[in-house]
């Protein structure tokens, strides 16, 4: 070996453990600022300042210790995922690949749910403050409904006051198909939801190759924020975009004609975002990232483009003008006394703490190298480059490039204040993204466990009306 080799190796060795130490230290900083945002929302309560949430900075209340026998099987069920996961995305053909993450992700959705009860899949959606609470309202004239929606929306329930009416059309399309109910709204939900799993891990795969995909597959199945897709609409919205964003990913992977089709359907999906919740805005950050790093053709482009205007424009038509409904919605929310009364200062930092706890200690531990592949020019190097050595940087770049959107969609609510509180929902579309950063080929098992036991451990600890 040579001095120049053996620098070299010195060097890469140096550079390897220099990672680990700032992966480490960002987990000590997940675990501490998760701490914290508990103990200031304790001592805020305490205080008299912030008496809406029993356990802020989450939109629920401590349970009573010691957890009950139920959290077994989802214990279970995690330990065979620990054990399983990372030996079926190394071996399974890839065409079985993704719904057999959709499958695992079901299978840990309702597993950590079903330890209150298998009633507990739908009890959230029978809430009075819930969307199905307001389908009688809907029911006589779906028309009339939309075309009134904002002018009438002082005397909806809650979460139809807070969001555009697609949600509340989407579950009147479900009871005219004769699946009427919470319980098939659950299913709807908790299907969909989990189902995002395959949709993220198909758009690694076309961005970034196979090898990344099947890296990320396992913790996009045993992710935390699981907790809170059984049974929140959010999980819905996550599905839509995640879907969405990978139609639009193998189109700007397909050639001809072909890839028209897909295109079409991945705007026609984003083009519902808007429609579901004001707050995926931010969220198009992701598909944005899918387009500059795959480069589609440009009648491709067109393709998506003219179906993402088909909702706004079915919706314009039929009387429901979007920016007329974001005013609606933001006059209602600042004059309510709910979250527009909390602390923008505490929860500014504590939801933060909360995507944390959606997204698990193995993507601190993995975000300190994702911000650095987006900090040090890889991504346009590496990605938008040429030669081989540029397509050897393209996979870790184009996996940070999409946990960096998702990021920036997540800071750029946050500092709006309109999530003040109850984001445990609310991060769900875009905490998905960023678990499939959470890749350590070294030590799989130790991580996927470290993602397993938070889940379990919220679910112990803390009782969420989602």
């Amino acid at each position: 070996m040579t001095l120049t080799e053996a620098h070299g190796r010195a060097k890469a060795t140096s550079k390897r453990a220099g990672r680990r130490w700032t992966g480490w230290v960002a987990v000590a900083v997940w675990a501490a600022g998760i701490a914290a945002a508990f103990a200031v929302g304790w001592y805020l309560r305490r205080a008299g300042l912030a008496t809406e949430d029993p356990l802020p900075p989450l939109h629920a209340r401590a349970r009573g210790w010691p957890p009950t026998w139920r959290l077994l099987p989802a214990a279970a069920v995690a330990a065979l995922a620990v054990a399983a996961l990372p030996a079926l995305a190394a071996r399974l053909p890839w065409r079985a690949l993704p719904p057999a993450a959709w499958a695992a992700s079901a299978a840990w959705t309702v597993a950590l749910a079903a330890s209150d009860g298998w009633d507990a899949l739908a009890r959230p959606l029978d809430a009075p403050t819930e969307y199905p609470a307001g389908l009688a309202q809907l029911r006589p004239d779906p028309s009339a409904w939309l075309r009134t929606f904002t002018e009438r929306l002082g005397g909806y329930t809650t979460h139809v006051r807070g969001h555009p009416p697609l949600p509340m059309l989407v579950l009147w399309a479900l009871e005219k198909a004769g699946l009427g109910g919470t319980g098939w709204a659950a299913a709807l939900i908790v299907a969909a939801g989990t189902s995002a799993a395959a949709a993220i891990a198909v758009t690694v795969r076309c961005l970034a190759g196979e090898r990344a995909a099947r890296a990320a597959v396992p913790f996009l199945a045993l992710a935390p924020l699981a907790v809170w897709i059984a049974t929140a609409m959010d999980a819905f919205f996550l599905a839509v975009g995640a879907w969405g964003t990978a139609l639009l990913a193998l189109a700007a992977r397909g050639a001809g004609n072909r890839a028209l089709v897909p295109a079409a359907a991945g705007g026609l999906l984003l083009g519902c975002l808007p429609y579901l919740s004001y707050g995926l805005l931010p969220l198009f950050a992701v598909p944005l990232a899918v387009v500059v790093l795959g480069r589609p053709r440009l009648r491709v482009l067109a393709a998506a483009g003219v179906a993402l205007a088909v909702v706004p424009a079915a919706f314009t038509l039929l009387g429901f003008w979007w920016p007329d409904g974001v005013r609606a919605t933001l006059d209602t929310y600042l004059v309510s006394r709910g979250s527009a009364q909390r602390s923008y200062a505490y929860f500014l930092f504590a939801n933060l703490a909360v995507l944390g706890l959606l997204t698990g200690p193995a993507v601190a531990h993995a975000l300190p190298r994702t911000l650095a592949e987006l900090c040090r020019g890889t991504l346009w190097r590496g990605v938008l480059g040429r030669g081989a050595r540029a397509r050897a940087a393209a996979p870790a770049a184009a996996v940070a490039a999409l946990a960096g959107a998702a990021l920036l969609g997540v800071l750029v609510l946050d500092a709006s204040g309109v999530t003040r509180g109850e984001v445990e929902r609310i991060w769900v579309p875009f905490a998905a993204w960023l678990t499939a950063a959470a890749v350590d080929r070294s030590r799989v098992r130790a991580w996927l466990a470290a993602q397993a036991v938070t889940a379990l451990a919220v679910q112990a600890l803390v009782l969420s009306p989602w």
